[in-house]
């Protein structure tokens, strides 16, 4: 069910909200969170899909907002509950002009009674989230560094602003690649890793976290370089790992699977396909507190981490 509400208001909103579930027999005592997404217009419509699959695992709340500050003073809103919605129910606010100069009161009055808030940025995050009016009152909060506005530098800015809540999900596309990885070292011979050596596409930031995270957990050096478009398109490409036995190699050949290579045992074909947004989300939200791994390793570890390597 979809409800439009045209140039509105927020107490309007709420009224229309009980209204909805009352009659389609839905309750809000089920909902664990309330997801708060900011996104910008015209991207909308994946992040609301991306929280509906995920709210099968989680359900909850979701508040879209988009502000624009040009134009007439305005609020509207769409509700979407039931099939629409997924197990979650949502609810799509647009501002403008004046109405858009206080994202928090726009916010504050749709958010579940004693439950925890849930910030994401799909795209164009705040430069300090934790320190954005929808950040403060979110326990965690979501950026991805993988979208606009896209540099290779973005990732030293994660650090230096970096507040206990926050995450992003180029790290946690990295959650395969930390299991297999960390999966092999626990296995005979216990050699010390000597050198580590990782490739990936230069609009990959998982590459650098993943670099960090290794220089971080082994106390190595890391040599990482962003390779050429054509040489890799997406994702992180290759992981190198030097031991005094040989080279343990987990290499993509496609986005999907991969080859692990150790020394003395034959190759091993695995799945290890680039994770979709929706996984990343849900894995987000089934923790609310803070990632103290992620925190470490884009602050100490990052630090610990050399440049990359000039592209070849």
């Amino acid at each position: 069910m979809i409800v439009d509400l045209p140039d509105t208001t927020v107490s309007t909103i709420a009224k229309s909200l009980v209204s909805v579930r009352e009659e389609g027999g839905a309750v809000a005592l089920g909902r664990v969170l309330t997801l708060v997404i900011v996104t910008t217009h015209g991207l909308e419509e994946d992040a609301i899909e991306a929280a509906n699959d995920a709210s099968r695992e989680h359900p909850m709340r979701v508040i879209v907002l988009m502000t624009t500050p040009e134009g007439p003073s305005k609020l509207d809103a769409q509700i979407r509950v039931g099939g629409d919605a997924g197990a979650s129910e949502v609810v799509v606010l647009r501002a403008s002009g004046g109405a858009a100069s206080n994202e928090e009161s726009l916010v504050t009055g749709l958010l579940l009674p004693d439950a925890p808030v849930v910030a994401w940025w799909p795209d164009n995050p705040p430069a300090v989230p934790s320190q954005s009016p929808i950040g403060r009152m979110a326990q965690r909060r979501i950026t991805d560094a993988a979208t606009e506005p896209y540099s290779k530098d973005r990732l030293a800015s994660l650090g230096t602003c970096h507040e206990p809540g926050d995450t992003d999900l180029a790290w946690t596309r990295l959650t395969h690649w930390r299991e297999q990885l960390a999966a092999v070292l626990d296995q005979p011979p216990f050699e010390p890793v000597t050198a580590v050596e990782i490739v990936g596409s230069g609009t990959s930031p998982s590459t650098g976290l993943l670099a960090a995270w290794l220089r971080l957990k082994l106390d190595v050096p890391v040599d990482w370089r962003y390779a050429q478009q054509e040489e890799w398109p997406h994702g992180i490409q290759r992981v190198r790992l030097t031991r005094a036995s040989g080279d343990i190699v987990l290499e993509r050949s496609n986005p999907v699977d991969a080859t692990l290579t150790q020394p003395g045992q034959p190759e091993h074909d695995i799945v290890l396909p680039r994770r979709t947004l929706r996984e990343c989300l849900a894995e987000e939200l089934r923790r609310l507190d803070p990632d103290l791994l992620y925190g470490r390793v884009i602050t100490t570890g990052w630090e610990l981490l050399g440049p990359p390597q000039a592209t070849k």
